[in-house]
């Protein structure tokens, strides 16, 4: 699949993606990219970033793409049962623990669990060694309830701008590669 055959959505995490961070950028040089837009970035409330993300699947008029990071990650995965339309597949970064107690801000515990189904698309889970928002062995067990395949992004942090992951070129490789593997 090349990107032109796709709806790209980009579904940011808690407080939106910055105009460094990797997300934007991609949003900003892929055609046919949109971000999922949020009433509120800063008091994310789970039905209603889940329903946003329905919304926009289920408006698409190509097989969808969805990139995830952080926050974004588990309203995905929450937002599966309402897809009407085909999902060709996902690629999640940096998927928070959202059962830690230890998670700040405490609402954020409002999109956990992770339902641990098998995924009805194909995924990649890229998680980080040192992310303070989630552990790797936190990313391999949902990525592995999943049937996602995980790639170790070594000490990378939470895979932002703020850790140096504005540009992103391992990312911007790893994307093109599994955009290329998916089936229109």
């Amino acid at each position: 699949m090349k990107a032109s055959d796709a709806d790209i959505l980009i579904i940011p995490g808690y407080t939106n993606s910055g105009p460094d961070h990797w997300q934007t950028r991609w949003e900003q040089k892929l055609s046919t990219a949109r971000r999922v837009e949020q009433a509120e970035w800063s008091k994310p409330v789970r039905d209603d970033w889940v329903a946003r993300i329905a919304e926009e699947v289920n408006a698409s008029t190509r097989p969808v793409v969805l990139v995830a990071h952080s926050l974004g990650v588990p309203s995905v995965i929450h937002a599966i049962p309402h897809f009407r339309n085909k999902v060709a597949g996902a690629f999640f970064v940096a998927p928070p623990d959202v059962a830690n107690p230890k998670i700040r801000p405490k609402h954020l515990m409002t999109f956990g669990p992770y339902p641990r189904n098998p995924l009805p698309f194909p995924s990649i889970t890229i998680a980080s060694r040192n992310d303070p928002f989630g552990s790797y062995e936190h990313a391999d067990d949902i990525a592995g309830s999943w049937g996602s395949l995980l790639i170790d992004a070594g000490e990378a942090g939470h895979i932002n701008a703020d850790s140096g992951h504005g540009p992103w070129p391992e990312g911007t490789m790893v994307f093109a590669k599994f955009l290329g593997q998916l089936k229109p």
